[in-house]
């Protein structure tokens, strides 16, 4: 990190907090890895977190959002200004194949996007402004709020920590997402859309079957699957705005019985992406229409579902100016990148914006031989990233507190 570090941690003596600290937070993230708990499942996880926060001092809430966890810290009463943090738990249904020491030790369940790590940064920050003395949170005229939310990987846990109340009161909410395009000890911000909105898609394709020596006399189901799933790509780039990015990936297909046997029945499962709001509102009824001509076209019928998963994560300007000139003191300009374009991933972040501001930046997590894609079976993000995003987010919560209120806290005597 070339020896930066926040002067305004350093001030508080948050910055020798933090070297104390980290060799335990890489223990206890490595815990978190090699006990991986899917979404909605994040018990053991959540009960950890719930500890460590308690024995901080935080006053904690468990079982917000089925397994989510809320905790507070601060001046409470009428009018006190809340900021809120956002780190999320779950893992994915994949077999490990790292090779790490600290490899998942549950079978088909790995932490592939990094939540792990995400939830010790945001118990990292916990500790660290636990550190400060109540003379120095009551300077600073504000109270923290931390989300440890679930099932981010199924796009659920958002809705469902913002239905139980874990948004109410919230002035302005902070979030952070590993991102492996990233050198370790870089971050990426991006004022306005940051990911896309997100869909979820369901065709089933209705033929007639048959033996496999005479198709003429049946309707195939899979030669008109195949017919939908290259149809749709041609169609998007035909019939929809170029300079609206539309994605649609199909990632599982199941149908037939037998080799020497017409599939009567196909289905196809796959996701929707778009950057746009308004077009993206529009998409189900524009896949319906043209799913359904296809098929009819071929002589088969459809059925088609569309579940809207998420909007897209806006990052509101005057807060990611707020992370950026954070991160340029922990990190340096040179550190901190503006990114040029937004993500087409989804990010259920954006359900806990609705009515209040907020924003998410990218931590780099790339070692000097790379890192693999979010979702491998082989990630491994460089764990110095830890460090990283602690300061970032705790220098991002210090502005903004101190910027709401009062000038920010002298160091204790």
């Amino acid at each position: 990190m070339n020896g930066l570090a926040t002067p305004v941690l350093e001030k508080l003596g948050l910055e020798a907090s933090l070297q104390e600290a980290l060799p335990d937070l890489i223990q206890l993230r490595r815990h978190l890895h090699r006990h991986p708990e899917l979404s909605g499942h994040e018990q053991q996880t959540a009960a950890l977190v719930a500890g460590e926060l308690r024995r901080w001092g935080w006053q904690v809430q468990e079982g917000v959002g089925r397994t989510g966890v809320v905790a507070e810290l601060g001046p409470s009463g009428e009018g006190v200004p809340l900021v809120a943090l956002r780190v999320d738990m779950d893992a994915l249904p994949i077999e490990e194949r790292s090779g790490l020491d600290y490899a998942s030790i549950h079978q088909g369940l790995m932490h592939a996007c990094g939540h792990d790590l995400h939830t010790v940064v945001g118990l990292g920050v916990a500790q660290l402004l636990a550190d400060l003395d109540q003379r120095q949170l009551g300077q600073l005229g504000a109270r923290v709020r931390l989300l440890f939310q679930p099932a981010e990987e199924t796009a659920q846990g958002a809705s469902w920590m913002r239905d139980a109340g874990a948004m109410d009161g919230v002035d302005a909410l902070f979030g952070v997402h590993v991102f492996p395009s990233l050198a370790v000890g870089t971050v990426g911000v991006r004022s306005g859309s940051l990911t896309a909105a997100a869909g979820e898609l369901e065709v089933e394709v209705i033929g007639e079957g048959g033996h496999g020596a005479r198709p003429h006399q049946s309707t195939d189901a899979i030669w008109i699957a195949a017919r939908v799933v290259s149809g749709l790509q041609e169609a998007i780039s035909r019939r929809l705005d170029a300079l609206q990015p539309v994605v649609v990936s199909f990632g599982r297909i199941e149908g037939g019985k037998a080799f020497n046997v017409i599939a009567d029945h196909v289905r196809l499962l796959g996701t929707v992406r778009c950057l746009d709001t308004e077009l993206h509102a529009q998409l189900p009824a524009w896949i319906e229409d043209t799913v359904q001509a296809l098929c009819q076209g071929h002589g088969g019928q459809a059925r088609v579902r569309y579940r809207c998963i998420s909007p897209p994560v806006h990052n509101d300007p005057e807060l990611t100016q707020l992370v950026a000139a954070a991160a340029t003191e922990v990190l340096g300009a040179s550190q901190v990148q503006w990114l040029d374009q937004p993500s087409l991933g989804a990010e259920d972040f954006a359900h806990l914006l609705e009515g209040t501001r907020g924003t998410m930046f990218r931590l780099g997590v790339a070692g000097p031989q790379g890192c693999t894609p979010l979702h491998s079976n082989t990630f491994a993000p460089d764990e110095a990233a830890i460090a990283v995003g602690i300061r970032v987010l705790t220098a991002s919560l210090l502005r903004w507190m101190a910027g709401s209120s009062q000038p920010a806290p002298e160091p204790a005597p």
